[in-house]
């Protein structure tokens, strides 16, 4: 039977290289874990990317509990999970999973949301869920804590009555933990963001995809250069040629193109009005966290070959002034946000520094030459997609459930 194990530190590629930044200490934590008093939960999803990063999370912040349950698909019953030391059964979702349940996390794909979600409410279960599938539900609070927790203020685990959360997408908690604490003091007009996204973002099987691509590239331009040396039948030239064969070998791979030393347009659908549902996302999930319909906000989401965390270009218009120097201040002050802008030595946030890190950073903050006066900010925001753009962000919101 197969079996997984999950610790504090159980993170892929995690201390590939060492950081030159270590981020401020994190938020105040829960230091209970396992206790007769604590909330029961159940964690759906539970060997997924996500799901296993929400024991991870649980298990890093000593998030209360009298009892966890592991849940999945069928396909996925009877694995054991060790975790804290204890064994666990991944047991199949069905609706009478949650029985007992005082809180539920969901990353288990939209469809999964919506066919258990409503069940576990009527069980009595507050459900945290990652999915798209009721991000705008106007009846369901989206919530970033540091952004807007009085969204779900009304709501706490252990009453018996059920209730529903949303994670936004990860895109949209990454450039709001920076860009709100300016909206805050200078009000935000217009947000012009670029997405550079790592493969987590498509799950376990992109990023395992993009570590085998990465590996066959890297053999086939060795063999290539080998040849070349040794001027056998196989010029280079023709390996340069062929070398959009990578792909190919995966017929059936999550991701259609190369990937690999590659770059591409976000792998969401596109819509009749030409930006794809990712980008999307971005419009309207920040205009519902704001509360603001009037805030004008375009994206472009792009796929990187990056493994877990987002890069984001965010261009910001103010309503009213807001200088660089305050900009700065009022970002080193920001709960979950760390600056790193450090103009002489060229040093400013990167996907790998932020890597199994709960905080934002932000760099390149500079004023937009193309505004008149102090009215527009350029900012570059890093943050790790799968813990502060998905986990972490869920059981910040099941701390304030207790």
């Amino acid at each position: 039977m197969a079996s997984l194990s999950v610790s504090r530190h159980n993170h892929l590629l995690s201390g590939l290289l060492p950081a030159r930044h270590k981020p401020t200490s994190r938020p105040t934590r829960v230091r209970m874990s396992l206790r007769d008093d604590g909330p029961s939960i159940a964690v759906v999803g539970v060997t997924g990317a996500v799901g296993q990063e929400f024991l991870s999370v649980l298990s890093d912040r000593d998030f209360p509990y009298r009892s966890i349950k592991m849940l999945a698909s069928q396909r996925s019953a009877g694995r054991r999970i060790n975790f804290e030391d204890r064994d666990y059964v991944v047991e199949e979702l069905t609706a009478d999973s949650f029985e007992g349940v005082d809180i539920a996390l969901f990353s288990a794909g939209g469809s999964i949301s919506k066919k258990f979600g409503p069940a576990a409410v009527d069980r009595g279960t507050v459900v945290v869920d990652n999915s798209s599938a009721f991000r705008m539900d106007e009846k369901v609070p989206l919530v970033i804590p540091e952004v807007n927790p009085e969204a779900m203020q009304h709501i706490k685990a252990g009453t018996g009555k059920g209730a529903l959360i949303a994670n936004p997408n990860c895109s949209t908690i990454i450039c709001l933990m920076a860009a709100t604490p300016l909206h805050r003091r200078a009000k935000v007009l217009r947000m012009v963001v670029s997405t550079y996204q790592a493969a987590s973002g498509a799950g376990a099987a992109a990023m395992e995809e993009l570590e085998l691509q990465t590996r066959e590239v890297w053999i086939k331009l060795r063999l290539c250069s080998l040849l070349a040396w040794f001027e056998l039948y196989l010029p280079l030239r023709l390996c340069e040629e062929e070398s959009g064969f990578i792909y190919e070998l995966l017929p059936d791979g999550v991701v259609v193109l190369q990937y690999a030393f590659n770059l591409f347009s976000h792998n969401a659908s596109v819509l009749s009005n030409g930006y794809n549902e990712e980008e999307m996302k971005m419009v309207k999930e920040t205009r519902k966290i704001w509360n603001d319909k009037d805030v004008k906000v375009t994206a472009t989401c792009i796929r990187v070959p990056v493994m877990r965390a987002h890069a984001e270009s965010v261009n910001l218009q103010f309503e009213n002034p807001l200088d660089e120097d305050t900009a700065r201040d009022i970002l080193k002050n920001a709960p979950g946000v760390v600056v790193i802008d450090d103009r002489e030595s060229n040093h400013f946030p990167t996907p790998l520094e932020v890597s199994n890190k709960d905080d934002v950073a932000v760099g390149r903050i500079r004023q937009d030459l193309s505004q008149d006066g102090n009215q527009g900010l350029d900012i570059f925001v890093c943050g790790d997609q799968i813990r502060k753009g998905a986990a972490l962000n869920a059981i910040q919101i099941a701390e304030m459930l207790l």
